[in-house]
């Protein structure tokens, strides 16, 4: 890939940090909605650059980490069976539910296994027609084309041992519930680029206009989210509240039309429960009636299997912004990446994780050169 050191020379970062101090005049906050943005911030110390006055939460970016535990509960009960394929993307596999990962299921001897892409686990199910294939669908908006691309050339292949498990959720009744949350602390908001990618910008004008928050599409590099912050405080020292695009090289205001289609057809708007935060309507995607018979929870009858949280976790706080991993009492001690009490702190995009990779050692570190 070309041009990545191009967004990260530390000369223009420190001039974004300068032009900020320059900008700001009074206290203000703002979210990213991206687990991987969350991880460059902390790995790259962009929080660090910052002025004083200005403070970024970590939102509930991360669609592994807020995938429920009665989905986790659901996804174990099915991978447990014999005679079934469970195929999950790997971050998935460590995540804890409430009794156990999938880790520990397959240890036992079930037939888990990791796929880079559901299309993979379609193949796995041409080649092995004897046996049901299960795909953890999991992702936000960006993974979700993929997942319903799947089912769609299953159903047009008449491959019937072929099913999803879906949890994918949808990033903006998300970033709803977090306004929506009493005494909040949200002034404006760093969007997740390669979600607008797929879906453009459209979606996010009735928040603006409700809560008069700006938003701004964002990319993943230091500079790009250093030049999305300073977008988006200067719409709120000018007292503007608007959507605009960082991220032009890969966002268009419409997205993808043809992967919105392709959801579309497959896909409908659910509620959906979200680990830590708990249910948000219309915030989910399940599988439409005339794609039922590839919906696994219906498959393996499923569908009343609950879930319990630890009680000790405190992700739900994390992913909601009231709460900086470091804060919990439980980090680096009784929760790691060996032992979790929550998905934040197995996930690849997990905020508990980044902090854990990136600051367990050292604190608040001084300001790192991205």
């Amino acid at each position: 890939m070309k041009y990545v050191e191009e967004y990260r020379g530390a000369e223009a970062a420190h001039r974004y940090a300068r032009a900020l101090r320059s900008l700001v005049t009074r206290p203000w906050t703002l979210m990213e909605v991206c687990g991987g943005q969350t991880h460059a911030i902390v790995r790259f110390g962009v929080d660090q650059l910052l002025p004083p006055e200005l403070t970024l939460l970590h939102g509930p970016g991360c669609p592994v980490c807020v995938t429920p535990v009665e989905l986790l509960d659901k996804a174990l009960a099915i991978a447990s069976r014999p005679g079934v394929v469970f195929c999950s993307f790997g971050d998935m596999l460590r995540v804890p539910g409430s009794g156990g990962d999938l880790l520990s299921v397959k240890a036992a001897g079930a037939d888990v296994r990791i796929v880079y892409s559901p299309m993979d686990a379609l193949a796995l199910a041409e080649r092995l027609p004897a046996r049901e294939v299960v795909f953890f669908a999991v992702g936000f908006e960006t993974t979700a084309p993929a997942s319903a691309m799947a089912v769609h050339e299953a159903r047009r292949r008449g491959l019937r041992n072929f099913s999803l498990l879906t949890a994918h959720v949808l990033v903006p009744p998300a970033m709803e519930a977090v306004l929506a949350t009493p005494g909040r602390r949200v002034d404006g908001f760093l969007a997740a680029g390669h979600v607008c990618t797929i879906m453009g910008m459209e979606a996010y004008q009735p928040l603006v206009r409700t809560y008069r928050v700006p938003i701004v599409a964002t990319g993943f590099e230091p500079l790009d989210l250093l030049q999305g912050i300073h977008m988006c405080v200067a719409q709120l020292e000018a007292g503007r509240a608007e959507v605009e695009n960082q991220y032009a090289r890969a966002v268009r205001t419409a997205g993808n039309a043809p992967a919105q289609a392709m959801l579309h057809e497959v896909f409908e708007v659910v509620p959906r429960t979200w680990r830590g935060i708990g249910p948000i309507p219309a915030s989910g995607l399940g599988l439409r009636a005339g794609y039922a018979d590839w919906d696994a929870e219906r498959r393996f009858g499923v569908s009343a299997v609950g879930g319990r949280e630890d009680a000790e976790c405190q992700s739900g706080q994390v992913l909601r912004g009231l709460l900086k991993p470091p804060e919990c009492p439980a980090f680096g001690t009784r929760c790691t990446p060996e032992t979790p009490l929550g998905a934040t702190m197995v996930s690849s995009e997990g905020a508990c994780a980044a902090y854990y990779r990136y600051r367990r050692f050292i604190g608040p570190c001084a300001p790192t050169s991205p």
